[in-house]
């Protein structure tokens, strides 16, 4: 039994390093929350550009694009279905109920759910997660940490301290992967695993892009209502595959 705790302990520990890596940042940056507010909505400005570019190279990975427009598609109506979006602004919401005095009304909840949204999607936090678990090798995430703490610092000066809480689901989410890496491995093997994390890549991308133009305040989008669009698409991969097969057969 204590071998086994072990065992997940190791697996987690470039899960708990870049949760720490973000808390460390949000406690630099909440220091530099002084910053007047011209700066600082420059800075943001500078930040949603850099989120749609980094957004679009994710984007462009993808090898089938119907396949990211179905997804997006489906997984739009579904998240909508789910109120994903509502929910995680009520976390915001809970959160700013709870240490929110002297704060901007709704300053915590958005730094909550833009910080979540942008740590949680993308390559390296499903990649890193399953080095982690599969063969001990936390550098992935250990870059990642790095990362995700010197944009927490940048984030948390310009959105607020509910930036740091968004360590909680990046630790879940990543831990989540990690602990199960095996049985992940095991069900779709090598190949089908690097197919369905291009498309995940590119769909993510894309709900990136969306981040980036929230950021910059062009169009309010519901991107959190559009998360089970990744999981849409690294279900559809071995879908297309089966029907490619079955029509060219």
């Amino acid at each position: 039994m204590i071998q086994q705790f072990w065992g997940n302990g190791t697996m987690l520990t470039g899960t708990v390093v870049n949760a720490a890596a973000i808390l460390i940042g949000s406690l630099i940056g909440r220091f530099l929350s002084g910053i007047p507010e011209g700066t600082r909505q420059t800075v943001m400005q500078g930040i949603g550009l850099a989120v749609i570019l980094l957004g679009l190279q994710m984007s462009f990975q993808t090898e089938n694009i119907l396949l990211v427009i179905a997804s997006l598609v489906i997984g739009a109506v579904v998240g909508e279905a789910m109120r994903i979006e509502y929910r995680l602004q009520q976390a915001g919401r809970w959160l700013e109920q709870i240490i929110g005095k002297g704060n901007k009304e709704g300053r915590i909840a958005t730094g909550f759910v833009t910080a979540t949204l942008v740590y949680c999607i993308g390559a390296m936090a499903v990649l890193g997660s399953l080095d982690s678990g599969l063969r001990g090798n936390h550098d992935i995430l250990y870059t990642k940490a790095m990362l995700d703490g010197f944009s927490a610092i940048i984030f948390t000066s310009t959105l607020g301290i509910g930036v740091a809480f968004s360590a909680i689901p990046v630790f879940l989410y990543q831990g989540a992967i990690a602990l199960l890496s095996t049985q992940i491995y095991a069900l779709l093997g090598q190949e089908m695993l690097d197919s369905m994390l291009v498309e995940v890549t590119a769909t993510g991308g894309l709900l990136i892009v969306a981040i980036g133009l929230n950021i910059l305040e062009l169009r309010k989008i519901n991107v959190a209502n559009m998360l089970p669009a990744i999981f849409i698409a690294a279900a559809g991969v071995p879908f297309v595959r089966l029907l490619t097969d079955w029509v060219s057969f």
